[in-house]
């Protein structure tokens, strides 16, 4: 893994240098010696721990997060083999390699950097944003690309306004306190002309009715405990699901209902259906939406030329050129 200071001294991280902006003053900001930023007004640092410059505190909401992407550090990476993130990038933001071929782009909850990976591979300079220690885990599997990670707060971002060609978030901004105004606060970063996409929870689906009751409880627990009792309970109720299935008339009503009170994920890979199901019960804040709702604040924000993409709810749209003052 580069060092903090190898990654500073990439082209990238200097380009960033020119965009990145102190929290406290709007200062820009420099390095020192020892790879943390520091403010060239008020001299606040902002220090560099792991190859990654912090700017919240390590632990927070998001911790459950962090330790996810410690512990499914490759699980949904693509290979040779695998391209399932490319499709997942696709149908849920409805851009294709042609859409990030040059452009910097950001990535809004970046996590083990699932996403970055298929951008900087289509062409991208990515920076990739997380609230947890998942940054850490994305800077190290994208290390040979054109990627830069912080760890860093949606609503308090450490960047110069319209920095951005195109900013991205997917499965993210529905795990804040206010996903409404996280999807508005990013119009700010985007240059006149930039596209903005994201991926949110549907309302739509009734299917998590019981997965929002059990969270209640789930997220209270410590990532550790939820994990060890997940590695028992999702192979066990899969399993269950499949030999019901199986049976005459009754099975598959049965199988419906244990599927509907006791939700898991039910993907072929084993390692992901743990995953996915962690993902489900582990955060504190999961809100769902619609499509009205999202088109409204992207109205808001003055955006125009919107679209979705195959997989509700996503929705795309352009700042114009000439944006509102």
């Amino acid at each position: 893994m580069p060092t903090t200071i190898e990654q500073a001294q990439s082209h990238l991280f200097d380009e960033l240098l020119l965009i990145l902006r102190c929290l406290d003053c709007d200062a820009r900001l420099d390095r020192d010696q020892t790879g943390a930023l520091v403010c060239s007004a008020c001299r606040r640092i902002y220090p560099s721990t792991r190859g990654v410059a912090r700017f919240v505190d390590e632990r927070n909401y998001a911790d459950s997060f962090g330790f996810q992407w410690h512990k499914f550090d490759r699980t949904q990476l693509d290979h040779d083999e695998v391209r399932e993130s490319d499709r997942h990038f696709c149908i849920k933001t409805g851009l294709r390699p042609q859409d990030l071929k040059g452009k910097l782009v950001l990535d809004v909850g970046c996590g083990m950097g699932r996403f970055a990976e298929v951008a900087t591979r289509w062409g991208a300079r990515v920076v990739g944003v997380d609230l947890s220690a998942a940054a850490e885990v994305a800077a190290r599997n994208l290390a040979d690309r054109d990627f830069v990670a912080f760890q860093a707060d949606v609503f308090s971002l450490p960047f110069a306004h319209e920095s951005f060609d195109l900013i991205y978030s997917m499965g993210v901004l529905h795990h804040t306190p206010d996903c409404e105004k996280a999807v508005k606060v990013l119009s700010r970063f985007l240059k006149p002309g930039g596209t903005l996409a994201v991926w949110l929870y549907s309302r739509y689906n009734k299917w998590y009715r019981f997965s929002d009751i059990w969270r209640k409880y789930t997220h209270r627990m410590r990532p550790e405990t939820l994990h060890s009792i997940l590695k028992v309970a999702v192979p066990v109720l899969y399993n269950l699901n499949r030999g019901l299935r199986a049976v005459p008339l009754v099975g598959k009503p049965v199988a419906g209902v244990i599927h509907h009170v006791f939700p898991v994920n039910r993907q072929a890979d084993p390692e992901a259906r743990v995953l996915d199901t962690f993902d489900w019960y582990s955060p504190k804040y999961q809100s769902k939406h619609t499509y009205e709702q999202v088109f409204r604040w992207y109205e808001d924000m003055g955006m125009e030329d919107l679209h979705v993409a195959e997989v509700p709810i996503s929705v795309r749209g352009r700042k114009p050129l000439q944006g509102r003052a």
